[in-house]
């Protein structure tokens, strides 16, 4: 099967032996893009998130073949070593990981997630339609479905509220 998208803003073709390679594993063993991390390989931890046409979403449950033209963004298109997002960089200063498997899912997550916010996306927490409202209680939210078996949900939700309230994260 040939497959195209664009990943991390450069064009990328691949040729897959099997209609059946998921997303994440087109990502690792094709493209060399490490990053995203195989967790539970069933969509229950988040380690694999990944932007798709601006939506996050768990790469072990979608395959390959079924984002021919999308575009796609890992942790490696967030930012560099010499030059992070804010997300990572707050990621660091408040000392949002301690074994680091899961960050670059929580960063995928979260930028995605401050996206949704700035668009107006209501979550579970939502009273009503209206613009929804930064608290920590809706980051815990939208962020549950990625796991941190190191614990360090405190950490990471000042992290993630520090950024949105520089406004310096997401995506757009």
């Amino acid at each position: 099967m040939d497959v195209s998208f664009t990943v991390n803003g450069a064009p990328r073709a691949l040729q897959l032996d099997d209609a059946r390679v998921t997303l994440l594993d087109a990502l690792r063993q094709h493209l060399d893009l490490t990053g995203t991390k195989k967790g539970c390989d069933h969509g229950q931890c988040g380690a694999c998130t990944v932007i798709v046409n601006g939506r996050r979403i768990n790469s072990c449950l979608t395959l390959a073949v079924m984002h021919d033209g999308d575009e796609i963004t890992t942790i490696e298109g967030i930012g560099t070593p010499g030059n992070l997002a804010p997300l990572q960089q707050a990621f660091i200063k408040h000392d949002g990981f301690q074994c680091g498997y899961c960050t670059p899912g929580q960063i995928m997550s979260a930028t995605a997630m401050l996206d949704e916010i700035r668009n107006g996306m209501p979550s579970q927490l939502s009273k009503d339609l209206g613009p929804p409202r930064l608290t920590r209680d809706e980051v815990r939210e939208r962020m549950s479905g990625n796991l941190c078996r190191c614990s360090c949900y405190p950490n990471i939700v000042d992290a993630i509220c520090e950024v949105a309230e520089t406004g310096t994260g997401g995506a757009s």
